[in-house]
C-alpha cells in the first residue's frame, strides 16, 4: 500500500467513526446540560464546595465562578510543584523552580498544557496524577461550560440568566469526561500504553551507558489529554513516545479522541437551540476547513522536492515511521486546529509551508472544530461577525437565531477576536526585539523567527504544542508565555459570557422573507470566508516573515 493511499484511508476511517459518534454524543451532552436532576455523587460534590446548583446565574456571576475556580487551580498546582521535593511518590525529583511552576500551573489550568520541562525527568507521580491529570479534566469542563452558557444565551429570551457554572462544571466532568475517559483508558492499556506507579528502573545498556525509564499512570492521563484537548504529555516526546502511543491504531484512536467532543458539540448547540440544521451549518464549516487543511498538509509533506525526499517518499524528517507521513500530517493538523497541543511528530522539521499550516491552524482561533468548548464558542462568535457583515452588505439589521446583532453584541465579538492576535504579535515583537530572548533560538533567519512566533501563538491560543528548537525554559519565556496563556484563555471568556448575557435578555425576532437563512450552505461559505479572511489580514505579515519566507525560499 502506498503511503498516500494509507493516509487517505486513515482520513476516511476517522471521518466515519466521528460521523457515527456525532449524534449520540451530541444528544447526550444536550440532555446533560438541560437536566434538572442531580446525581448522588454530584450532590456530594456540591455539598463539599458549598454550591447551590439550582441557583441561576447572570453572566457576571457565571464569570466570577469561572475565574475563582481557575485561580484556585493555579494556586493549588503551583504549590504542589513547589512542594514536590517533600511529597511521597516524587521519584526523588526536586521541587520545581518558581518561574517554571508558574508557567506549568498557568498552562494546565488554561487548558494549554505547554511544557517547558521533561516530564519523565521532572514530575513525580503525585504532581502528574493529582495535579496535571486533574486539571486535564476540570479545565476541559470549564471550556464546555462557557460554550453551553453561550448556547443558552441564544436559546433563552427576556432573561439574563445563563445557568449555574458549578452545575455545568460538575456535570461535564461526571457525566461526559469521566465515562468516556474510563473506556478510552482501557482501550489504550489494551493496546500497550503504560498504566502503573512503578519507580525509575534501568532498561538496558546503550552505547556504553545505561538508560533509565520511569513508569506512571500514563494511559489514564493520555486519554483525557486527548479527549479534553489538553495535550501535555507524560513524557517529553509526547504522543511520539511508544509508552504513550505505541501503534498506528492508537495514533488514529487518539486523533479520534481529540475530535470527538468538538465535533459533537455543534449537535448539542442545534438541539439546545431547537434547530438541528443550525448545528449542521456550524459543523459543515468546521469540517470544510479541517479537511482542507489536512489535504494541504499531506500535499506539502508528500511533495517530492530534491533527491533526499524522493528517496524517502516524502518529508520524513522528524516523523515517526510507524505512523508515516499520512498519520503524522493528520495528527499535526488536528492538534493545531484544536486546542490540544499533543504531537506525534516534530513540527519544526516539517517543510516550510507545512510548518506554516500548523501555525495558521492555531491563528484561526482553533475553531475547526476547535478545543473542547472553546471551538464552539469561537465559531459562534465568528458566526455573529459573519451575520453582521452580511447585514451590512444587504442593508438589513443582522439577526442570528432570532436575536438582533446590534452595536453591543458586535463590540463584544470584536473584542474577542482582537485579544489573541494582540497577545501573539506584541509578545513576539518584544521577544525578537530584546537581546536575551533571542539567545534561546536554535536557528536564525525565517525559521528562527517561526520558533518564537509559534511559541506565542501556541500559548495565546491555548494550544500547547511547540515548534521546538526554542529553549523556552528561561525566566523570560516561562513568565511571558504563562501570562499569554492566562490572558489568552480568560479574557476571551469575559466577552463570550458578556455576549451570552446580552443575547439572553433579548426578545426573539420572528423570521421574515428577508431574514438571512443561517442554516444554508451559503451562510456556511460566508462563515468560512470570514474566518479565513479576518485571520489572513491579521497574521499575514508575521507569516510572511516566517514560514512563507522559508517555504518560498
Amino acid at each position: 500500500m502506498s503511503p498516500v493511499l494509507s493516509g487517505v484511508l486513515q482520513l476516511l476511517a476517522l471521518v466515519a467513526a466521528l460521523a457515527l459518534a456525532h449524534i449520540p454524543l451530541g444528544n447526550h451532552m444536550a440532555r446533560v446540560y438541560s437536566s434538572g436532576t442531580h446525581w448522588r455523587v454530584e450532590k456530594w460534590i456540591y455539598k463539599g464546595i458549598g454550591a447551590d446548583p439550582d441557583t441561576e446565574m447572570r453572566w457576571p456571576a457565571y464569570l466570577r465562578g469561572v475565574l475563582a475556580f481557575s485561580l484556585a487551580g493555579v494556586l493549588f498546582l503551583y504549590l504542589l510543584q513547589r512542594l514536590q521535593g517533600v511529597l511521597p511518590g516524587s521519584l526523588g525529583f526536586a521541587s520545581i523552580d518558581p518561574d517554571q511552576a508558574f508557567n506549568t500551573a498557568a498552562s494546565f489550568v488554561a487548558n494549554t498544557n505547554w511544557q517547558s520541562y521533561y516530564g519523565e525527568q521532572a514530575m513525580g507521580h503525585v504532581v502528574q496524577t493529582a495535579g496535571l491529570a486533574v486539571q486535564n479534566f476540570v479545565s476541559a469542563a470549564v471550556g464546555i461550560a462557557v460554550a453551553v452558557a453561550l448556547v443558552r444565551g441564544f436559546a433563552r429570551s427576556r432573561t439574563g440568566e445563563l445557568g449555574n457554572f458549578w452545575a455545568d462544571l460538575v456535570r461535564g466532568v461526571v457525566r461526559v469526561l469521566v465515562p468516556i475517559a474510563a473506556v478510552g483508558a482501557v482501550i489504550l492499556v489494551g493496546c500497550g500504553v503504560l498504566q502503573n506507579f512503578s519507580g525509575i528502573h534501568e532498561v538496558g545498556q546503550f552505547m556504553g551507558g545505561t538508560q533509565e525509564w520511569n513508569g506512571g499512570a500514563v494511559a489514564s492521563q493520555e486519554v483525557i489529554k486527548e479527549l479534553g484537548t489538553n495535550g501535555g504529555g507524560y513524557f517529553n516526546a509526547n504522543s511520539a513516545h511508544p509508552f504513550e502511543n505505541p501503534t498506528p491504531f492508537t495514533n488514529l484512536f487518539e486523533i479520534f479522541l481529540i475530535l470527538l467532543i468538538p465535533v459533537s458539540l455543534p449537535r448539542t448547540f442545534g438541539v439546545m437551540t431547537g434547530s438541528v440544521r443550525q448545528g449542521y451549518a456550524i459543523l459543515g464549516t468546521m469540517a470544510a476547513i479541517w479537511v482542507g487543511f489536512v489535504a494541504l498538509m499531506m500535499w506539502t509533506e508528500f511533495a517530492h522536492h530534491g533527491p533526499a525526499l524522493q528517496a524517502a517518499g516524502g518529508a520524513t524528517e522528524g516523523k515517526e515511521l510507524r505512523f508515516g507521513i499520512g498519520g503524522s500530517s493528520l495528527f499535526a493538523v488536528t492538534t493545531t486546529l484544536t486546542s490540544t497541543g499533543a504531537v506525534d511528530s516534530f513540527h519544526s522539521s516539517y517543510t516550510g509551508l507545512g510548518g506554516g499550516i500548523t501555525l495558521l491552524g492555531m491563528m484561526l482561533g482553533e475553531i475547526a472544530p476547535g478545543g473542547v468548548g472553546s471551538g464552539l464558542y469561537g465559531m459562534l462568535v465568528m458566526a455573529v461577525v459573519a451575520v453582521f457583515i452580511a447585514g451590512l452588505m444587504v442593508g438589513r439589521t443582522p439577526e442570528y437565531l432570532g436575536k438582533k446583532i446590534g452595536t453591543r453584541e458586535i463590540k463584544f465579538a470584536a473584542c474577542y477576536i482582537l485579544i489573541t492576535p494582540a497577545l501573539v504579535l506584541v509578545f513576539t515583537a518584544a521577544a525578537t526585539a530584546l537581546p536575551t530572548p533571542g539567545d534561546s533560538m536554535t536557528n536564525s533567519g525565517a525559521h528562527g523567527f517561526s520558533e518564537i512566533l509559534y511559541a506565542y501563538t501556541s500559548a495565546s491560543n491555548n494550544n500547547g504544542s511547540a515548534f521546538a528548537g526554542l529553549n523556552a525554559d528561561t525566566q523570560w519565556f516561562n513568565t511571558t508565555l504563562g501570562l499569554a496563556m492566562l490572558l489568552g484563555r480568560f479574557l476571551p471568556m469575559v466577552f463570550v459570557l458578556a455576549l451570552a448575557g446580552s443575547l439572553a435578555r433579548q426578545q426573539p425576532v420572528p423570521a421574515t422573507a428577508g431574514t438571512l437563512r443561517t442554516e444554508k450552505p451559503l451562510f456556511a461559505g460566508l462563515l468560512a470566508g470570514a474566518v479565513l479572511i479576518i485571520t489572513g489580514l491579521t497574521y499575514f505579515p508575521a507569516l510572511a516573515l516566517g514560514p512563507l519566507a522559508e517555504g518560498l525560499a
